[in-house]
């Protein structure tokens, strides 16, 4: 009589009208989160990085796409607002959205450069776009239900140690340092990032079993700063990765 070893059910497509789906997912998070290191502890309580809630949208498949950025800079102060809209690739619909804003007013920015005030801005909005629909999953996670990038431009967020007062010049040095060496015409160029088509091509050949969890999980974590040809490099590297693969399976076979 042959006997059949159970195998673990892994749920990979939540349905969060479930409750189970829902317990898994939360569970997911919580080790994705810690075995990436993608926290903040601020005032002893622990935020999730905006890098925390892409993986957890694009797990129910929710992907964030920058709908606009606008400078609203004055004479006396780089600033930039971005608007972010929620796309559901189920329904094929914009399911929500957020805005945010940066300024190199801001503690710990003064020296920022331009290009980074407004990538920060990008951040920010994508961040609050997915705490808008998302923030009760990451609370069942374990962490506070707002993006720690927020926290950085919150004016009711807990004042900041005296310790990290003192620290912060020494910061603010460290990415002036950083941001100077990147080329004039690299800062003003317009990048053109990769379309909503684009992003969703890619998410559909990640969720091929082919590609592995590591690879996933390396490309959602920058989907939102590829360019329209670093996106379709990775869609024609994806599919010629799965096509290998699933060669060496049938040969092996």
């Amino acid at each position: 009589m042959e006997t059949t070893t159970p195998t673990k059910t892994k749920v990979e497509n939540y349905d969060i009208a479930k409750s189970d789906h829902t317990l898994a997912l939360a569970n997911d998070l919580t080790k994705f989160i810690r075995e990436n290191k993608l926290c903040q502890n601020i005032q002893g309580k622990e935020y999730a990085l905006v890098e925390a809630w892409q993986y957890a949208g694009a797990r129910l498949g929710i992907l964030a796409i920058v709908d606009q950025v606008t400078n609203v800079s004055t004479d006396n102060e780089l600033k930039y607002q971005s608007k972010v809209n929620l796309y559901s690739l189920k329904t094929k619909q914009v399911i929500g959205g957020g805005f945010a804003i940066c300024s190199n007013k801001e503690q710990g920015k003064k020296y920022y450069q331009e290009f980074a005030i407004a990538s920060m801005s990008q951040t920010r909005a994508i961040g609050k776009a997915y705490r808008n629909t998302l923030a009760w999953i990451i609370k069942a996670a374990g962490y506070e239900a707002m993006p720690a990038e927020e926290m950085e431009g919150d004016d009711n967020a807990p004042e900041v140690p005296k310790v990290q007062e003192v620290q912060a010049p020494v910061e603010e040095k460290l990415m002036k340092v950083e941001l100077d060496p990147v080329p004039t015409a690299t800062v003003n160029s317009a990048i053109k990032y990769a379309s909503a088509k684009q992003k969703e091509e890619i998410l559909r050949l990640l969720n091929n079993k082919m590609v592995t969890r590591q690879e996933k999980t390396k490309m959602l974590l920058s989907i939102n700063k590829l360019s329209v040809e670093r996106a379709d490099q990775s869609i024609t590297k994806l599919k010629k990765v799965i096509e290998n693969r699933e060669e060496e399976q049938t040969a092996a076979a």
